[in-house]
């Protein structure tokens, strides 16, 4: 990417109008203007690893844990699990003194890059939270599972692992405190279900990337067989700022109706004017984020759907915009916030040929364990490809009503065919007359498929 490129990532507001705080902008404030990595002697000099300094000398490791819980931090990876809850559940037995902390930098949802970000530029505020994290888990070694294809992120993440070893940061007696923490940057093999945290888990271990069975959950059996906390890169970047200026300050920075607290990095991309990636407090609007931040679309397109967060989340209309941007206000409107990184599709787009598209992507990264996946997504871009070259047979649009069923929520081993389906669910619902219009009129009427549930 270039560093052109890369600045427009960053940016923040209309035209760069706004300006980044400690105060209003945990997760930004400390980005430089021209997009370079932030490493140590500037982060430190920019209040770096003075949260983690006050984690190790004022708060034992249970108040750590009881300041996130209380702050209301949920995982930034789509699931929206509550992060307290989720470090609750490590065992309290101290004789199970070997526990590890996974982030999860797997970052291979399409139409998402926010994690790249954190990485490639401020590399020493995810070392900072995951040295807060594993102290509050009494977790002695960390990795940093990580997309392959993110390259600049390793280097960055590497070079900064290093500078906080040599400043007495991260090994053994961290701080003077006693704690020893070990911290290593893991390079994926290109695969999008190791961002299912088991997935990743066995990928780490050296196993194929299969989910695994749940009970047991990676709290009591996970890394060769040890309590393990998995938890996103944005999510353990916020750590940081809520132990550093406490749990109202954080609360304080969502819009008022939110039910999500702190900010959230949230992006356009499509053929909008100021396509970007913004840090904002959750409860902005949708249409905030589409007209004031990405500019609207660009001259000669309209904007005929959107998605909230992600290619597996379901596609919203124009008149969703109003929707306010967190969980519970994304769900009013029939769909998920995902990762908040929204795209526009314009009026040029058929839908169907985007649905296969997708289709095509989430069939091809099931890990194949469980049939309704394995079969079930191919069987789609089966349909769909038929329907997207006008040979349609009747039934088909009841067929693939009848995939996103039973490939719903509840119905897998996992949640990949579940997020594969949504977006289709909803073209389908509405963009009807386009896969109608797909349908071959000179084909024999065919009976849809009838789905039994086992």
């Amino acid at each position: 990417m270039t560093s052109a490129s890369t600045n427009r990532l960053t940016s923040f507001g209309p035209a760069n109008s706004i300006a980044r705080t400690p105060e209003t902008h945990p997760l930004t404030w400390r980005l430089r203007d021209d997009a370079q990595p932030v490493w140590l002697e500037e982060y430190q000099a920019k209040d770096g690893y003075a949260a983690a300094r006050k984690a190790f000398a004022d708060l034992s490791q249970d108040e750590i844990v009881q300041t996130v819980k209380d702050s209301g931090l949920k995982g930034r990876g789509g699931a929206g699990f509550p992060t307290g809850v989720k470090w609750g559940l490590m065992p309290k037995d101290e004789s199970m003194n070997i526990r590890y902390l996974l982030c999860n930098a797997d970052e291979m949802e399409p139409n998402t890059w926010k994690d790249r970000m954190l990485m490639e530029q401020l590399p020493h505020l995810l070392i900072e939270g995951m040295l807060i994290s594993a102290r509050a888990l009494k977790a002695y070694r960390g990795y940093i599972f990580l997309r392959g294809e993110y390259v600049d992120a390793a280097a960055n993440l590497n070079r900064a692992v290093e500078e906080a070893k040599a400043a007495g940061l991260l090994g053994k007696n961290i701080l003077g405190s006693g704690f020893d923490f070990e911290l290593f940057v893991h390079t994926g093999a290109g695969r999008y279900i190791c961002g299912e945290e088991t997935a990743l888990i066995n990928s780490l271990e050296g196993r194929r990337a299969n989910p695994r069975s749940k009970p047991p959950f990676p709290a009591a059996v996970g890394v060769w067989g040890k309590p393990t906390c998995v938890n996103n890169v944005e999510t353990l970047c916020n750590v940081p700022a809520i132990v550093g200026n406490g749990i109202e300050w954080y609360k304080g920075l969502a819009r008022p109706g939110s039910e999500d607290m702190g900010t959230k990095l949230m992006g356009f991309s499509g053929k909008v004017k100021n396509p970007g990636l913004w840090e904002l407090p959750f409860g902005v609007t949708g249409r905030e984020l589409f007209e004031d931040y990405a500019g609207g679309m660009r001259d000669g397109f309209t904007l005929k759907a959107w998605q909230p967060g992600g290619a597996g989340t379901g596609f919203l209309l124009p008149e969703h915009l109003d929707a306010q941007m967190y969980a519970g206000g994304i769900a009013k409107v029939g769909t998920r916030m995902g990762t908040g990184l929204a795209m526009a599709v314009d009026n040029t787009v058929n839908m169907v040929g985007l649905l296969r598209n997708m289709e095509e992507f989430f069939a091809r990264e099931s890990c194949g364990f469980c049939t309704p996946c394995r079969d079930g997504l191919p069987w789609s871009v089966k349909v769909l490809r038929a329907i997207e070259t006008g040979k349609g047979q009747p039934g088909d649009i009841e067929t693939l009503e009848g995939l996103v069923n039973f490939l719903g929520p509840g119905k897998t081993f996992c949640a990949h065919a579940p997020g594969a389906v949504e977006p289709l669910g909803s073209a389908i619902k509405y963009f009807r007359p386009e896969f109608e219009a797909g349908i071959s009129r000179s084909a024999a009427p065919v009976a849809p498929v009838q789905f039994v549930s086992a």
